[in-house]
């Protein structure tokens, strides 16, 4: 039984502090509890004894306990150019994406870039949606709001000042990285054309007379665009938060197949007793425990004892399979009634477990051949948009409607922004990615891309062990 610490049971039956969540926990009715250095803990779910169970100093002294640093020694990856690969983490040369880590984590916690991305979003939304609404109630329907013209102009400014220059400095950052390295890609264009829109209209505010009349409008008004830039950004950084989610549902799919190994493994020493210790600890030739219920920690083969074990993760068969002396078994199968001891053979990155998960993992970032007709329009794409835009400025300029400069300058903006390639360069790798990763949680594992272009031709299916497809 979960309850808040001012109900009024509080004082009546004795309480216990959940330590993961801090919500107060009936001692007598609940349902989860922990043994730790001989104290005894209480949660409100499960969920907080999972926590607590694979972290307790995290929760027991907060302030001694730090976060391990991102391992700077990893090989990183970009997601969508898996030839791009480096030692720690940072950003594409080629897309300006944030590097990932090759292999996931087995405790990664939540994307840090989704994190900031969704912090930037709702705080640009805050700002965005008055600034719309000031801009776009005084064309369509009248609405001053009460302020002068000069007034509501720098309101605007204020509103879009902390959308475009702070939730969408990331994408200034790598828009100038890829210019600085020739590899010009969407953020190119989205940094060119909401920064030009806000540049401009912030110039036009502080200095209009600087401005000829081209620029002007029949009111002798210079335009301005702030609220085009900070909708442009707020837009974009929608975009980026859907595919962020979206490799992010793909990489839990991995790591759902990491969970299938438990994180400890009981140890039996040269005297017989049993030590409890973690999975990395676990080297060639020790002997361990494997308990009724357990998972089998790592590979290995039985000398002591018999079981049945759930083998359906690795061979897709429905029933279990028993097991005695010099079977072998394999790590993340599920252990049966039985109980037994087994010398492990594999370890780490060896166990075939481990081996599954790096064969999804490589085939996340392969590449279909049709990526490189697509790398191949996309790498022209960009330069040929930026001629597009300055062909626009210089014809509405000559021949457009007044004012023909301001309406040349919206017209630059709108072919960089809605030409950018975002889904052009995106849309291959993040189907592949997604298409691996759900197949790999079915039980389905794709070794390369190349395999779902020849799928496509695939006239007839043939299945060698009855019941694969429909049992199990």
């Amino acid at each position: 039984m979960c309850i808040s610490p001012n109900s009024d049971d509080v004082e009546q039956r004795p309480q216990a502090t959940d330590p993961v969540c801090g919500m107060s926990v009936t001692v007598e009715t609940a349902k989860h509890s922990c043994q730790h250095e001989a104290d005894t803990y209480y949660f409100c779910n499960p969920g907080c004894l999972e926590k607590f169970e694979e972290n307790p100093i995290r929760y027991l002294d907060p302030e001694s306990y730090e976060e391990e640093p991102a391992d700077l020694t990893a090989l990183y990856i970009c997601p969508m150019d898996p030839e791009v690969e480096q030692i720690g983490p940072g950003t594409c040369p080629i897309c300006g994406m944030a590097l990932e880590p090759a292999m996931p984590n087995h405790n990664q916690g939540p994307n840090p870039e989704l994190v900031d991305f969704t912090r930037r979003f709702w705080v640009g939304a805050c700002f965005t949606i008055p600034l719309f609404v000031m801009e776009m109630g005084q064309h369509f329907f009248g609405l001053t709001f009460g302020l002068s013209s000069l007034a509501r102009a720098v309101a605007q400014l204020g509103l879009a000042a902390p959308v475009v220059l702070w939730a969408g400095f990331p994408f200034f950052v790598r828009g100038w990285q890829s210019l600085k390295s020739g590899n010009m890609n969407m953020f190119t264009l989205i940094a060119i054309g909401t920064g030009v829109a806000f540049a401009y209209s912030t110039v036009a505010l502080l200095f209009p007379d600087l401005f000829p009349m081209t620029f002007r409008s029949a009111s002798g008004d210079v335009p301005l665009y702030f609220e085009a830039s900070a909708v442009i950004i707020e837009l974009v950084l929608m975009g980026q938060l859907l595919e962020l989610r979206a490799r992010e549902a793909t990489g839990q799919a991995v790591r759902s197949l990491m969970d299938l190994s438990p994180p400890t493994a009981l140890r039996v020493d040269a005297v017989g007793e049993e030590v409890e210790v973690s999975l990395g600890e676990v080297l060639v030739g020790d002997i361990l425990r494997v308990r009724p219920g357990e998972k089998v920690p790592v590979d290995g083969v039985i000398t002591q004892g018999r079981s049945s074990i759930d083998e359906a993760m690795i061979t897709g068969e429905p029933f279990p399979v028993e097991k005695s002396q010099d079977d072998k078994v394999v790590g993340g199968t599920l252990n049966g009634a039985g109980s037994f001891l087994m010398s492990a053979s594999h370890v780490g990155s060896q166990t075939l477990l481990s081996r599954i998960v790096s064969q999804v993992a490589n085939a996340q970032r392969s590449r279909a051949p049709i990526q490189s007709s697509v790398d191949k329009v996309a790498n022209i794409f960009v330069p040929v948009v930026l001629l597009s835009a300055l062909i626009a400025f210089v014809t509405w300029s000559l021949i457009g409607p007044a004012p023909a400069m301001s309406n040349g300058l919206m017209a630059v903006i709108s072919v960089l922004i809605i030409a950018c390639p975002c889904a052009l360069g995106l849309a291959t790798p993040m189907s592949i990615m997604v298409a691996t990763g759900r197949a790999a949680q079915v039980g389905i594992l794709v070794r390369d891309a190349e395999t779902f272009e020849r799928l496509a031709h695939v006239t007839t299916l043939a299945v060698d062990k009855t019941g694969t497809l429909t049992q199990g």
